[in-house]
């Protein structure tokens, strides 16, 4: 992941010990930087000690963070003492940056109480949190109520509010393309542009007989399908592969490539049967788990709400995220299930070594199409680790974006089956699953390898606006 720039809000209230400030926005400083950010905040030629206490400094701070109005993913508001409420919503009031907010106070000491050291900042976080509330801004807050920056609890923090950042920037201005219809039999994936639209979120499309057409006029001596046949033949064994379905994915994925770079598209959604397989001769799997692997998710079977989730955990996560079923039960465990996929699992997610991904065809509807017709999927199992599920889905009769995210584990209990697949333990999966089915949400979630719940709830509920359950 790369950097992400932070605005810095240092509250200050003169009746109380100053020099506070000083010390603490220097050492916030260093901890917003150490994990990664850049920052932008007041100096101590600007204001007092770089603070923001008066009238004038809001507007010194407002200025500065409206200067830097593209750069900025969030603000951290920082109460080295009490604080002054009014200067630190006036603030973000004037700069109008509409970017998630984290409100922290430093901790006192029981032996340092005396009027030169007390900071009272346990109090004026009160008030600040206050006034931002009656100035209609939103904000997130520490897991305590005071906290030391420089401990390992508001690193936790701060690292769920840099990946709530990332989630609600890159959501606003993302750009998915749908590639194909939605399957005719999959009444389950349709969903609203026009809600998306109204968080930020584009959909550009492109008819499959569009992409066959460009596919097939791609010069054989084209310097871009011979890099792409050995960016595949890389990514994962093509042994038993017949060599012109390989061609084939080539010729799809330097479309894809040159559509998305086009379109300046972040993600994909593509309608990956049957027409793929009848008309064209393979399945786009294994371009959709480069993609996806790549941190450029691609979701199937036309699930742009399913991407959302994809993209979200993307963000959050700067890892891989896949799109699988909630697909089977496992034995008589209530709180574990099997995920499944086809597949287009990204690579990082199954397990390496003997066990590492391999190509082969799409058993599912290879009886109907015809074996050869169907090579292309990426089959392996999800190696055992922490995860995050999430399903983004619109909710058209009440005119909402609606969602739920929650964590669990992968297991390495013994499973053996096809495709891309594992087994999931979720605590309470039977509330999820009930949940589910009452809110009419898909069978598609989107996973990561990653525990970021907390960060993609707050980012979807406070920020976005969203209908959202956290499955605790």
């Amino acid at each position: 992941m790369g950097n992400i720039t932070l605005g810095l809000i240092v509250g200050n209230r003169g009746f109380f010990p100053d020099h506070l400030c000083d010390t603490g926005r220097r050492t916030m400083i260093d901890v917003l930087q150490a994990a990664g950010a850049d920052v932008v905040a007041l100096g101590p030629a600007d204001t007092k000690f770089g603070s923001v206490e008066s009238l004038e400094d809001a507007t010194k701070c407002a200025d500065l963070f409206k200067a830097h109005r593209d750069r900025i993913a969030g603000v951290v508001v920082a109460l080295p003492n009490f604080g002054d409420e009014r200067a630190i919503a006036n603030a973000l009031r004037w700069a109008d940056l509409k970017v998630p907010v984290l409100v922290q106070a430093f901790p006192d000491s029981a032996e340092k109480m005396t009027i030169a050291d007390r900071r009272d900042s346990f109090c004026g976080k009160m008030s600040a949190c206050n006034n931002l509330t009656q100035y209609g801004i939103p904000f997130s807050l520490t897991r305590s109520h005071t906290v030391d920056p420089t401990g390992a609890e508001f690193a936790e923090d701060l690292r769920d509010f840099m990946a709530t950042c990332r989630v609600v920037t890159g959501l606003r201005h993302a750009r998915f393309g749908a590639l194909g219809a939605r399957p005719a039999a999959f009444n389950t994936v349709r969903y609203s542009e026009k809600l998306l639209e109204r968080s930020g979120i584009s959909v550009e499309t492109l008819d499959l007989s569009e992409l066959f057409g460009r596919a097939l006029k791609i010069d054989a001596g084209d310097a871009a399908l011979a890099a792409k046949m050995s960016q595949i033949s890389a990514y994962v064994s093509t042994k038993g592969v017949p060599a012109e379905a390989v061609v084939k994915m080539a010729r799809m994925g330097v479309v894809i490539d040159r559509w998305m770079a086009d379109q300046r598209l972040v993600a994909t959604a593509l309608q990956c049967w049957t027409a793929m397989e009848e008309f064209y001769g393979v399945v786009p799997c294994t371009l959709m788990s480069l993609m996806s692997n790549g941190l450029a998710p691609s979701a199937c079977e036309t699930d742009i709400a399913g991407l959302v989730g994809m993209y979200a955990l993307r963000l959050a996560s700067g890892t891989p995220a896949a799109l699988v079923d909630w697909n089977n039960n496992y034995a008589d465990d209530p709180d574990k299930g099997v995920v499944f996929h086809c597949s287009n699992l990204p690579k990082d997610i199954f397990e390496s070594g003997a066990s590492a991904p391999v190509m082969s065809f799409q058993a599912i509807i290879a009886g109907t199409v015809g074996r050869d017709n169907t090579f292309g999927t990426v089959e392996g199992r999800v190696r055992k680790s922490p995860f995050t599920y999430c399903r983004v889905s619109t909710d058209d009769c009440r005119g909402v974006i609606t969602a739920y995210v929650g964590e669990g584990e992968t297991t390495d209990d013994a499973l053996l089956t096809f495709g891309g697949y594992g087994v999931v333990k979720v605590p309470r999966l039977q509330a999820l699953l009930r949940y589910i089915c009452e809110h009419g949400f898909e069978h598609h979630t989107a996973m990561s390898l990653s525990q970021t719940a907390a960060a993609v709830n707050e980012a979807f509920g406070k920020y976005l606006g969203w209908d959202v359950y956290l499955h605790a």
